[in-house]
């Protein structure tokens, strides 16, 4: 056994506590016995047993009024109650003052071993559940989201004024600052923490596909449909969707969506049954949608349903106090990940960080203290392992856009201008990568 259980015996008769206490020694068990319930009890109070045998009828207090003492002082002790004198009553009194079971005199050592198996299997169950519940407690209270800036406590004050309602949060910032970190914070900090939170990244999927990534779909609803899929939604339910880069969603999604956000059901792709889903909304976008609005982009009435409570995220460079932490988080982080030594970052390298614009912001800073670890051979972090490069160390840029596309150009030349390949490199979507191709009026080199 994992756990050595240990049963108390209480009772008045030497015979039964010397046959009982050598069965369970046997079994493996660690045991002690006692001749009253007084005795008992003081034993109780100064440990834990996880099993209790007490007999019913003993001199001074019975069994019955000391199973309702144990179980006032620790609701959950297993009380298995003895008897030489059962009867419906009495048995059924003794489960409802919270018995685990009861036996009669003489006992069957078969009978009372497995009686004592079972009562073992719910203390570990028990013991398993309290675990668990702790494991879920310490998630609440651990986060990714690092920094002590002004800029991060806001963030932070923000996500625990909103977790505890049902309003629907859109989480705006530029991309790599964290925005999914944000949005699973606020779950994990809610009242839906319990039930699952699904992420749909809009922005990969065209728009057939997200209508059935969402809304699901039956058999037969279109090629290569061979089975009946929940959608999203579905399995959200009770629990939390982020849909991030929300932005990307067509037209006619964004009508789709507000209907679903109004009635909350829905009926799959192919499929004519009404499902109802209890779900959170909380959507990211890099994009000011507002102005997505203005142009008519972007649905109005489906903007103020999403919009409810707004917290933008900074970008780095609005918080470079938090870099030395995120750092050391990320440090800590790939070393033991890489099962090697802990090491340190020297402060011309730590410097040259907090002077660089992470146009990337905080996914670009964790990119490159991985490749740092990686390539480096020392205790120390030097500023030779930082993938700052010389062409950007060395070259002054008038805006940060200027950076970000000079950056963007040496990665598609890179992966020889394969789109998947280089948005995986930047860690951003195909169409934000296409989007900023646009934007920069990128061509392959000839």
């Amino acid at each position: 056994m994992a756990k050595k259980i240990s049963i108390l015996i209480v009772d008045d008769e030497e015979s039964v506590r010397d046959s009982l206490y050598n069965w369970f020694i046997e079994d493996g068990y660690q045991v002690e016995c006692a001749e009253n319930a007084k005795k008992a009890l003081a034993i109780l109070e100064s440990g834990n047993y996880d099993i209790i045998l007490a007999d019913i009828k003993m001199p001074g207090m019975d069994g019955l009024e000391m199973l309702k003492r144990i179980k006032f002082l620790r609701k959950d002790s297993i009380v298995i109650i003895m008897t030489a004198f059962a009867t419906v009553d009495t048995a059924v009194q003794a489960l409802k003052d919270g018995a685990f079971d009861y036996v009669t005199k003489p006992f069957d050592p078969d009978d009372l071993s497995h009686l004592i198996r079972n009562a073992s299997k719910q203390i570990a169950l028990m013991d398993e559940n309290e675990t668990l519940k702790n494991q879920v407690v310490s998630l609440e209270n651990v986060s990714d989201l690092i920094g002590q800036s002004e800029a991060m406590k806001k963030v932070l004050r923000e996500i625990e004024s909103v977790a505890q309602s049902s309003a629907s949060v859109i989480i705006t910032g530029e991309s790599g600052t964290g925005k999914e970190l944000v949005a699973r914070a606020i779950h994990s900090n809610s009242s839906r923490k319990f039930f699952p939170m699904i992420s749909v990244h809009c922005g990969a999927l065209t728009e057939s596909l997200l209508e059935s990534e969402l809304f699901g779909h039956e058999k037969g609803a279109f090629t290569g449909a061979v089975y009946n899929r929940k959608g999203r939604f579905e399995m959200a339910d009770s629990g939390t969707i982020f849909l991030d880069e929300i932005a990307t969603i067509s037209p006619k999604m964004q009508v789709e969506l507000l209907r679903v956000l109004e009635s909350k059901s829905f009926v799959r792709v192919g499929g004519n049954k009404e499902i109802t889903s209890d779900f959170r909304v909380i959507c990211a976008t890099n994009r000011d949608l507002k102005t997505m609005v203005e142009k008519g982009i972007f649905r109005e009435d489906l903007f103020y349903r999403l919009n409810v409570v707004n917290i933008n995220v900074p970008p780095l460079r609005e918080r470079i106090e938090d870099i030395p932490l995120l750092v050391d988080h990320f440090i800590k982080k790939y070393c033991l990940s890489m099962n090697r030594p802990i090491v340190n970052i020297d402060a011309i390298a730590l410097k040259r960080l907090e002077e660089f614009p992470f146009p990337g912001n905080i996914r670009e800073l964790e990119n490159m203290v991985e490749r740092a670890i990686v390539v480096g051979n020392g205790k120390k972090i030097s500023i030779k392992d930082l993938p700052l490069g010389k062409e950007i160390v060395n070259t002054t840029f008038e805006s940060l856009d200027d950076l970000e596309k000079n950056h963007i150009f040496q990665i598609l030349n890179k992966y020889e201008w394969n789109i998947s390949v280089s948005a995986k490199a930047l860690k951003i979507d195909r169409v934000t990568l296409y989007n900023k191709i646009k934007k920069y009026g990128l061509k392959p080199a000839r």
